[in-house]
């Protein structure tokens, strides 16, 4: 834990090895005067699993404690390295763009964006820059004149008849937003396996035509659509080889079962 000014990014320029990830070394998030430990934690925590570190603490009621501690989960780095600071002007020292995010509408916000959109611009910003994102207390948010001093207000669309969220639960909104605008939604893809051929597509359809008319499902002399939508059923899945082996495997005992069928009468 750091007390004191939060320390200074070095700005791109006088940095070669930038990286995709970089603007999220420049986030922080602020929290002003956090009533109860377990959010500090909890905040840490939805920090983390989107990529960001910098937690500056303004005046918390109690930190450290066990119950930061135990909500952080695996993200007890995060509180470790977090900054204690006495006031919300140390918390932006440093600071080319600070975001007070607000539910409440005040009649002398400044500039208001939605969410989505002032993280966009903190992720621009934070290029070569820091950005602090601004939440304050449990009961009441930011006060008029915190959100002042901040460069602009953010708020995050929701229910306009309950728009309340738990602290830590507006920070992992906003850790999100942060990390969608700077690394885009790619998510982790499923193995694709070897594709079926065109061939084996073929032999498919002619196994089951042949099983299914053994079944009397099919009536090869009145056949209506039924090949039809099973060989747009076949195209549609995008079958893989061994997916057609499978389903050609199921063909073959039904097949078996037929003939026993046959002999036993």
């Amino acid at each position: 834990m750091n007390r004191g000014r939060p320390v200074e990014r070095p700005s791109r320029e006088a940095s070669d090895t930038a990286t995709p990830a970089l603007p999220l070394a420049r986030l922080r998030i602020v929290l002003v005067r956090t009533s109860l430990p377990a959010n500090i934690g909890a905040a840490a925590r939805a920090m983390l699993t989107m990529g960001l570190t910098r937690l500056v603490l303004v005046d918390p009621a109690r930190f450290p404690h066990s119950d930061a501690s135990a909500l952080a989960t695996g993200a007890t780095g995060v509180l470790d390295g977090a900054q204690v600071v006495r006031s919300l002007d140390e918390a932006l020292s440093g600071t080319r763009l600070s975001i007070g995010l607000s539910a409440r509408p005040r009649a002398f916000a400044g500039r208001v964006l939605p969410l989505r959109a002032a993280a966009a611009e903190a992720v621009w910003i934070a290029r070569d820059a820091d950005v602090a994102l601004v939440f304050g207390t449990e009961m009441s948010g930011l006060s008029n004149a915190e959100l002042a001093r901040c460069t602009l207000a953010a708020t995050i669309p929701a229910n306009p008849e309950y728009a309340s969220l738990n602290v830590a639960a507006a920070v992992q909104v906003a850790a999100y937003e942060l990390r969608i605008a700077a690394l885009g939604g790619d998510v982790w893809q499923a193995p694709r396996f070897e594709s079926a051929t065109h061939e084996d597509i073929e032999a498919l359809h002619a196994h089951a035509e042949r099983t299914l008319a053994d079944l009397r499902f099919l009536d090869p002399q009145r056949p209506r659509r039924l090949m039809q939508r099973l060989r747009r059923l076949f195209a549609r899945t995008g079958l893989e080889r061994d997916e057609v082996n499978i389903l050609r495997g199921i063909l073959t005992r039904v097949d078996a079962a037929c003939v026993r069928r046959e002999e036993s009468r």
